[in-house]
């Protein structure tokens, strides 16, 4: 380790700079700094050296040009071990720089608030990621801080011994790289969107998020997990959300949270979710909020226990008392007034969660990992491609209803996915079984368990995919089932087609698959 003689601070956030930079000045320690940086701690009546008196070399083209010059980053760069190094520095009258504090020019909360393309390359720092790429490089001769979170640490060190320890040098180094990847990432970003095609794929994948949370557990409670944030994402999402009360989020909560999310923007009317293991268990619309979530509970109340509500209006302590009458997970919803919070607070562990709902669902990437490597596809968005009658009969007004209804929901089932439906509510859910007809088997026992023998009478079936036989069609006419919906596209669409003739069926066509794998 160096002892710390030199150091060079340029920095564009100036938090606690001037504090630091006076204890360095007081310990003995030369400062080099330039621009605003200098102005700053010359005022605060700290002794420094101009950068442009180091290098011999005045600051130019409005500041472009001030750091790199051949004595900074010689001074940043030399190995102090190395004889060539230091007998070339000396020859080229080049000091060696042995603590880096540099910080970069805001391009993230510049592009975040919609600046002009000049305003934007503006703020794109040159000098500064030179800087902490040259002295990262170099820890173990050079001190690199980005963060004015370790000034007193990296002090304390220095009041210590005169040096900063290798355990700190290597924090210090991984924290530099961190930054100039994200800094990069950011800015690769922002021009892939001004000048690339936004839906291609890039030969190159290049993410940065920033980590929101830890989470309480991931998918067991055996494994960690946290929460990360694409702070450049600006529609609505659930990372948004505000929470208000309640134990730690799980990797398991997220995702189911974010399922009744994303399936109650489907929805316009006043509608209530309910979802667990990531799949929808209960789904009800009605102008009363509160009867719309009993409803939507009724679909499978032993499924509804210990799951996900999202209702798409406010919470009043009627429905907060409703809710907490059974075990959930999560609530969350647009508002809650005064009386709804007092109730929750009397179950604390329930954790709610407050964030707008807005009807309709935004496009977006979507990533899911792999052993080695990501899959990258874009988001389902759209319903429907068409609705187009395949059968002799066309469906009522109530029946297309029923079916588009049921089909919302089954774009947010595991496949395969069955959902029998009515215009305003679902019966039966039946999610992620390896065969269609077992789909549909489960769907129809759990309306039978909850609603009766006969509910599935006169309503609608929708599947997220073709049937590729037609047993599905004769099962759902023995429960008297008048509709169904479906993608189309088998080669047995005649025969299913057919069935449905048989039994007086309607059924359309969508053109869409929606697997959810």
């Amino acid at each position: 380790m160096v002892s710390i003689r030199t150091a060079l601070i340029s920095v564009y956030n100036k938090e606690g700079i001037a504090e630091f930079a006076k204890a360095l000045a007081g310990l003995g320690i030369e400062i080099i700094s330039t621009g605003g940086t200098a102005k700053m701690l010359r005022e605060a009546g700290i002794k420094i050296t101009n950068l442009s008196d180091f290098t011999g070399c005045p600051e130019m083209m409005d500041g472009r040009v001030k750091t790199l010059h051949p004595k900074i980053h010689g001074g940043i760069l030399m190995d102090r071990g190395n004889p060539k190094h230091v007998k070339e520095a000396a020859e080229n009258k080049i000091r060696p720089i042995d603590l880096v504090v540099a910080n970069l020019y805001p391009f993230e909360k510049t592009v975040l608030g919609e600046p002009t393309l000049e305003e934007a390359i503006e703020n794109i720092d040159i000098g500064g990621p030179t800087l902490i790429r040259a002295a990262a490089k170099n820890y173990r001769n050079v001190a690199v801080v980005c963060k004015p979170e370790r000034y007193g640490q990296v002090l304390a060190e220095i009041r210590k011994d005169g040096k900063v320890s290798e355990d700190l040098r290597k924090q210090l180094v991984l924290e530099a790289w961190e930054q100039i990847a994200h800094y990069d990432n950011v800015i690769e970003n922002y021009f892939r969107k001004k000048f690339g095609d936004v839906s291609a794929y890039p030969e190159y994948l290049n993410l940065t998020f920033r980590k929101k949370q830890d989470l309480r557990y991931g998918e067991n409670p055996h494994q960690t997990a946290a929460l990360y944030i694409d702070e450049h994402e600006k529609n609505p999402s659930l990372l948004r959300a505000k929470q208000l009360q309640g134990k730690q989020l799980s990797f398991n909560n997220v995702l189911d949270a974010n399922s009744a999310y994303n399936l109650i923007k489907e929805f316009g009317e006043a509608t209530a979710v309910i979802v667990k293991h990531n799949n929808p268990c209960g789904v009800a619309s009605d102008n009363d909020i509160r009867k719309a979530y009993t409803i939507a509970r009724s679909v499978d109340p032993e499924a509804a226990f210990g799951g996900i509500v999202a209702v798409n209006g406010e919470v009043d302590g009627k429905l907060a008392g409703e809710i907490t009458s059974r075990f959930v997970e999560i609530v969350l919803a647009p508002s809650f007034t005064e009386d709804a919070k007092k109730i929750f607070l009397k179950k604390p562990n329930i954790r709610v969660l407050e964030l707008p709902i807005k009807a309709g669902v935004e496009k977006h990437r979507r990533y899911r990992s792999v052993l080695g490597g990501f899959l990258v596809q874009d988001s389902d968005v759209e319903l429907y491609k068409e609705l187009k009658v395949v059968t002799k009969r066309k469906p009522t007004d109530e029946e297309m209803k029923s079916m588009l209804y049921a089909w919302k929901i089954a774009k947010y089932v595991r496949s395969n996915a069955i959902v029998y439906a009515k215009e305003n509510r679902a019966v039966g859910i039946g999610a992620g079984q390896m065969k269609r007809v077992d789909a549909a088997k489960l769907g129809a026992m759990i309306a039978k368990d909850y609603a009766g023998e006969g509910s599935l009478r006169g309503c609608a079936m929708a599947s997220d995919a073709f049937f590729p036989f037609r047993d599905g069609i004769d099962y759902a006419a023995k429960l008297g089932v008048t509709a169904i919906i479906q993608p189309g596209g088998s080669v047995s669409d005649r025969d299913v087609i057919a069935a449905a003739d048989e039994h007086g069926m309607a059924m359309v066509f969508t053109g869409m698959r929606h697997f959810r794998h």
